[in-house]
């Protein structure tokens, strides 16, 4: 996959790189910062006077574009250096396993919590929120650091010109 013309030219181009790194780091703030205002509402530490329904209704369709643009920008930078990153990249493991793990914590946080959510839309949340946004707060914290130490131990970027 990496030397395919595209991750190649990226590797090898001296703003290439760095260009899409920079959009996915944008993307990833907006993702990070939506996710972090629902998460602080979840704990019931921020946004008390808003329903959790409204926060989300909000904050859920730029935490998905942004993630999607971030998820795209990701997978360009990876081609990059896919055998280094998979092979023995452990901070790019971390990465991963964190992302999955914070989707399964939505996942599970949208179907057996949230469909209660009119018992505490208003009030102090319910424990299961509460794990549920704590969970998360820690997840999105470790793929930050996770995701930062990658271009640590990856040489990224490589530039020939």
């Amino acid at each position: 996959m990496q030397d395919l013309s595209f991750p190649t030219a990226i590797r090898e181009f001296t703003w290439l790189f760095p260009t899409i790194e920079t959009i996915h780091v944008l993307a990833l703030v907006l993702v990070i910062g939506s996710i972090f205002m629902v998460d602080l509402r979840l704990l019931g530490i921020a946004n008390r006077s808003r329903s959790v329904t409204q926060l989300i209704a909000q904050t859920l369709p730029l935490t998905w574009s942004a993630f999607a643009v971030a998820a795209g920008a990701g997978l360009l930078l990876f081609t990059s250096k896919a055998v280094t990153c998979y092979s023995s990249n452990i901070p790019f493991r971390v990465k991963m396993i964190c992302l999955v793990l914070a989707g399964l914590n939505m996942a599970c946080f949208h179907r057996l919590t949230y469909p209660k959510v009119a018992e505490w839309n208003q009030g102090p949340p319910l424990l299961a929120a509460r794990f549920a946004g704590g969970m998360s707060l820690m997840l999105w914290i470790i793929i930050v650091a996770a995701g930062r130490w990658v271009g640590f131990t990856t040489g990224m970027p490589l530039h020939a010109n």
